[in-house]
């Protein structure tokens, strides 16, 4: 079934979070692991901007479907981020764009560097970057849903069980974006399929690299799929699906990598 656009927009809406009891946190605390963790995902909604700039200058943004969608896609994310603020504020933790724009400034050779690789890769791939770049981002979602779920499942908590479920319920529709678009440019395409395998397996990282500390990396994996053997396999079956992805194993490998014992 193709994804409808017109409908995404006209259903958007931020995440909701008002209506949770959040004075449940004063009885019932989240501890400083699940914290840390929120932290990280906290981090990387805030950072989608980040992402919508690196689309610009690739070819992606001269895509109709692709414009249209990242515009809605970045306001949601921008919500996941205050949302997530919301909690850990709760938990005297304060998190705001001027220590974001902080942290951009301090990260700010590597985001240059990163914007440049990816615009140069572009115009080297042509039209097949397309290609990479929806099967990325399907990756990338695809993990954001199973983690919201999993640390929801962990914590079982009155407020942010419920919150991390809608989060993840939105990002449901972003993976179903980028899957029928990505799949869409892959079908009968050899040579898009030939750099999307090279992508996706010699380049692709969990979400938050590049943009993290390694050491906030390798914690939130570990925290949240450590032990997770059979999540993580269904995440590369899912990838598998993609053309030429189909005996890939990019999540298992890159979790491996990072020492996360599944």
């Amino acid at each position: 079934m193709a994804f409808d656009l017109e409908k995404y927009a006209e259903t958007s809406e931020r995440v909701t979070w008002e209506d949770l009891d959040f004075e449940s946190f004063r009885d019932q605390p989240l501890d400083a692991d699940v914290l840390r963790a929120l932290r990280y995902m906290c981090d990387v909604e805030y950072h989608t901007s980040c992402y919508l700039r690196d689309l610009l200058v690739t070819r992606s943004h001269r895509k109709d479907e692709a414009r249209g969608f990242m515009t809605t896609w970045n306001r949601e994310e921008f919500w996941h981020g205050e949302a997530l603020s919301a909690v850990l504020k709760e938990h005297g933790m304060h998190v705001d764009y001027d220590e974001l724009k902080a942290k951009r400034i301090k990260l700010g050779w590597q985001l240059a560097l990163g914007t440049v690789t990816q615009a140069a890769g572009s115009s080297m791939v042509g039209n097949d970057f397309i290609a990479v770049h929806m099967t990325w981002g399907a990756a990338n979602e695809l993990s954001a849903v199973a983690a919201y779920r999993r640390l929801s499942s962990m914590v079982e908590h009155p407020a942010l069980s419920p919150l991390l479920e809608r989060i993840a319920q939105q990002e449901t529709r972003h993976v179903a974006f980028y899957t029928t678009q990505a799949r869409a440019k892959l079908d009968d395409n050899d040579r898009a399929q030939m750099f999307v395998r090279l992508a996706m397996t010699k380049l692709w990282k969990p979400v938050g690299s590049g943009i993290m500390d390694d050491d906030e990396v390798r914690h939130a994996m570990h925290h949240l799929f450590a032990g997770q053997a059979p999540t993580v396999d269904k995440l590369d079956q899912r990838v598998q699906k993609f053309p030429g992805l189909e005996d890939a194993t990019i999540f298992r490998t890159a979790f491996e990598k990072m020492g996360v014992p599944l």
